[in-house]
């Protein structure tokens, strides 16, 4: 269940512009202020079971933008592709050219780029 929470919560991190003022009013009170359906169906002065209902699009809703515009995903990719990038970085023989050459492509492929510029001494650094 933690594990829906989590998706749904960053789920609506990235897409609840996009819901409806309603949509974001009955997801901040069932997720964000942990409130139970009877609670938030007094809140907003619908019934139990129309709170059931505008959750469970919402959610659908958010799952269905993921889907076709996937911002989470490669948020979540390049993430993992900087961490990398980082943990290349950080080992003691950092300045081995090789290990320099990859952090780069790492990070090349966040940016979405075949190429890396070329620094001041040549070689991209």
């Amino acid at each position: 269940m933690l594990e829906k929470l989590d998706k749904l919560v960053i789920l609506f991190d990235f897409y609840g512009p996009l819901l409806t003022e309603r949509q974001k009013q009955v997801f901040e009170l069932h997720y964000e202020a942990d409130l139970g359906l009877s609670e938030v169906a007094q809140q907003m002065a619908i019934t139990r079971q129309g709170v059931f209902d505008l959750l469970k699009r919402t959610e659908q809703a958010l799952e269905r933008y993921e889907e076709k515009l996937m911002l989470v995903h490669r948020f979540q990719e390049d993430r993992k592709k900087i961490e990398e990038a980082y943990l290349i970085l950080s080992r003691p023989d950092h300045n081995n050219t090789d290990l320099i050459a990859q952090a780069a492509d790492r990070l090349a492929q966040v940016l979405n780029t075949d190429s890396i510029p070329k620094g001041v001494d040549g070689n991209g650094f």
